[in-house]
């Protein structure tokens, strides 16, 4: 099958992604206009027939004082990874990208590796032996994604770093998932474990209501992000990132972005961002006060968006990024504690890969973003 790349328009690029069942939501043609600081192209592969199969937002961020720039697709590019024949699609990029001046180029297939189901990841959190998630035997495990990194490996792409827990531009490696697939909400509910349960039931008692809130809403979205950045010690995004999220996200369709809030006695307590693209649907960014945790609005506000997703007849809700540890002393174990709860999965994917089209370049900066 041979292929051809070129740049397309985000008319294209959209119409593309709305006709499949799911994709990153860091691959939709908005995604550029939240990311001001990266310049951005569209990518389109076309097959023999001239027929669009598959597309990539590339974000392209300068070096310092020259020319030179990082190629970066988050979680794409949007093509068919199970090809027998990656290379006919990754090579006209690589030659694309360097015609464009970058000197490395930086990917995250939306490949899934490993799945852990609930019962597997407490077992691991009761075992002393156990320190991370990988030491746990996985439930399921996709063989064909082992293919992929073998392909990539063959053609010279180089694995990347952890991305940790997914905090800052790096994407999770790790997630958390409630698949909703052929499954009622009852079923999903059960699903929860004793704890959840009885939260939700507690936060439903005490009166919590859990409402969606609006562009003018996100000043108050800020106000519970920054005590939650400074209670778990991370920088905060700034205002304007979140409304500039909302306008370029929701302009491109209406149901993009929503925002959440758990209130009590009209106070609002906790918040939550939720990403909508075809059938996945992602808690993205949460916060919550410091006061009120007592009546449960999390977890209310958790089985609030989780049964909206359902009813947008998504087939799966994404928690977004854990970190790999099972350790109890380690900080963002209560992370994981806490979605392990809902009794979903936990998925690994292959992670980022990088290619150094200069490799001088590409050792400078790696240089230079580990001294940062």
């Amino acid at each position: 099958m041979s292929l051809t790349l070129r740049t397309i328009s985000r008319e294209q690029h959209l119409a593309y992604i709305q006709n499949l069942p799911a994709a990153s939501h860091c691959q939709v043609p908005a995604w550029a206009d939240v990311k001001t600081e990266w310049r951005s192209e569209n990518l389109g592969w076309f097959d023999r027939n001239g027929e669009l199969v598959g597309v990539g937002l590339v974000l392209y961020r300068q070096l310092p004082k020259i020319k030179r720039y990082l190629a970066y697709l988050p979680e794409g590019p949007v093509i068919n990874w199970y090809a027998p024949n990656l290379e006919d699609w990754l090579q006209p990029m690589l030659a694309h990208l360097k015609q464009q001046g970058a000197f490395s180029v930086k990917m995250g297939p939306p490949v899934i590796i490993r799945r852990w189901d609930a019962p597997a990841i407490k077992a691991g959190i009761q075992d002393p032996d156990v320190k991370r998630l990988r030491d746990v035997e996985a439930t399921h495990i996709e063989p064909r994604a082992f293919e992929v990194a073998d392909r990539l490996r063959k053609m010279g792409w180089q694995q990347g770093e952890d991305g940790g827990a997914g905090f800052g531009d790096v994407q999770p490696r790790y997630v958390y998932q409630v698949p909703l697939a052929n499954r009622s909400l009852e079923e999903v509910h059960k699903g929860f474990n004793q704890l959840w349960r009885r939260n939700i039931k507690k936060a439903d008692k005490a009166g919590v209501e859990v409402v969606q809130g609006s562009y003018e809403d996100l000043a108050e979205w800020q106000r519970l992000y920054e005590i939650t950045a400074e209670r778990d010690k991370f920088r905060p995004r700034p205002l304007g990132y979140f409304q500039r999220m909302w306008t370029a996200l929701n302009s491109e369709d209406p149901n993009r972005m929503r925002l959440y809030f758990a209130r009590h006695n009209g106070v609002n307590l906790s918040a939550a961002t939720m990403l909508v693209v075809g059938g996945h649907v992602w808690y993205s960014y949460g916060a919550s006060d410091n006061i009120g945790r007592e009546v449960r609005p999390s977890n209310a506000m958790q089985w609030r968006m989780l049964r909206d997703a359902y009813a947008l007849g998504a087939t799966v809700y994404d928690l977004r990024g854990i970190s790999d540890s099972l350790d109890e002393n380690d900080h963002l174990f209560g992370l994981i504690q806490f979605k392990v709860g809902t009794g979903g999965q936990a998925a690994e994917y292959l992670g980022e890969w990088d290619f150094p089209l200069n490799k001088l370049l590409h050792k400078a900066l790696d240089m230079y973003m580990s001294r940062r």
